[in-house]
């Protein structure tokens, strides 16, 4: 059966992570995502090594690869104009156009969402950008990191009270992928909209909303109680336990999640007596006894190994885990039985490992088509496909510098 988005066109003019994630969901999708990049250049990521995949004078960075695949490139130069025709042309035939510019960057192009909707109203036009299309910072740029911190992330994110490590970041550019989750969902709901309404739409996603929206119940704890959270390490604000523990030879991270849980977990450590301690019994008693109870706990973990731990806490039915590295999650036995890496190979005979995506459609399975794409490989193939462009018109096209 074909995928699920086998009948869509994304024109995919984005760069860097965020856009770049939300054209790789689609494409996971079966979207024929067609990435317009600078000629010579393209995506600034290309650039962001080491490390590299090397073959033959090929070599493509880590990060490029991260978030590329099932694409088809091709280079445009949106400065000159015969490539925006070229664009202009593309969106005729597209069904979204996902971008993350600057706010007002496509429109000095003659590229912008009014223009190009007129071209084609069914077009589903998605910006995303640091602080949106609107308001007093809609010009101001912005990476991930420091959204991180301006919207709230880094101030709950690290080692609890005064420790001298101090605010951190998450290890990843979470601002960025969760903005280009948001984008593909949204873009979803406006393709399923003009289902019904026969027009597309724009979509305004800026990563710092984003990154506030997704504070869940760290944002509402601030709104229902007005007090500013701060950080807590590992630990939980609504939980206790919900931490990691040093053991005998290691850590363990321990996520209990209510009162049945935590008698369990008690009575693994041989302390059964916490369960009906007036200080312990609920989880409210637990989190305004929380030092306590944590170094009661953590004295019991440090007599018995990780492994001893995590099969006690296992068998009866209290989550832990182990706190593995990247070598550890992509050689267990849970990544080859879920298949979390796949290989896929590029036009130059190189093989590709990526990261599954973590769906699994029972009749419109996932697609891993393409290997992320060199630069500009696909610039004739898509001009001939979508567009019907002569030989000799792309030749001339080339020979302006406008692809």
């Amino acid at each position: 059966m074909a995928a699920p988005l086998s009948n869509i066109r994304v024109l995919d003019m984005s760069r860097i992570l965020a856009g770049p994630w939300a054209g790789q969901l689609l494409g996971d999708y079966g979207a024929d995502v067609v990435k317009v990049e600078r000629p010579g250049v393209g995506d600034d990521t290309r650039q962001w090594g080491p490390p590299w995949l090397d073959k033959e004078g090929a070599s493509e960075s880590a990060y490029f690869l991260s978030t590329n695949r099932n694409k088809r490139s091709i280079t445009v130069n949106i400065a000159n104009a015969r490539g925006q025709k070229v664009v202009r042309d593309l969106v005729n035939g597209a069904d979204v156009l996902l971008e993350n510019y600057k706010a007002g960057t496509l429109q000095r192009y003659g590229l912008g969402q009014d223009e190009l909707r007129r071209i084609n109203p069914r077009l589903v036009y998605c910006s995303i950008s640091a602080f949106g299309q609107s308001g007093s910072r809609a010009s101001d740029p912005g990476y991930d990191a420091m959204i991180q911190a301006s919207a709230g992330l880094m101030s709950i994110t690290g080692p609890a009270g005064e420790d001298t490590g101090g605010p951190q970041k998450v290890g990843v550019a979470i601002a960025d992928i969760m903005a280009g989750m948001y984008a593909a969902t949204a873009i979803l709901a406006a393709l399923n909209a003009r289902e019904h309404s026969g027009e597309g739409q724009t979509i305004d996603v800026p990563l710092y909303d984003s990154q506030v929206a997704w504070l869940a119940n760290q944002a509402m704890n601030y709104l229902v109680d007005g007090v500013a959270p701060g950080r807590l390490g590992t630990a939980h604000p609504n939980l206790v336990p919900y931490q990691a523990f040093s053991t005998l030879d290691g850590d363990l991270m321990l996520a209990v999640g209510n009162d049945r849980q935590f008698g369990a977990c008690v009575r693994c450590l041989g302390q059964p007596s916490l369960a009906v301690d007036a200080r312990f019994a609920r989880n409210s008693d637990r989190i305004a006894n929380r030092d306590e109870l944590v170094a009661l706990l953590q004295s019991a973990f440090k007599t018995r190994t990780t492994t001893h731990w995590l099969a006690e806490l296992n068998a009866v039915g209290v989550p832990a885990g182990p706190i593995n590295d990247l070598e550890q999650v992509f050689t267990n036995t849970h990544a080859q039985e879920r298949s979390l890496v796949r290989h896929l190979t590029n036009s130059v005979g190189l093989d590709v490992p990526t990261v599954s995506n973590p769906v699994d459609f029972s009749a419109t399975p996932v697609s891993y088509e393409r290997a992320p794409p060199l630069l500009g490989e696909h610039t004739e193939e898509v001009l001939r496909e979508w567009l019907g462009y002569s030989g000799r018109l792309i030749a001339e096209l080339r020979e302006a510098a406008a692809i």
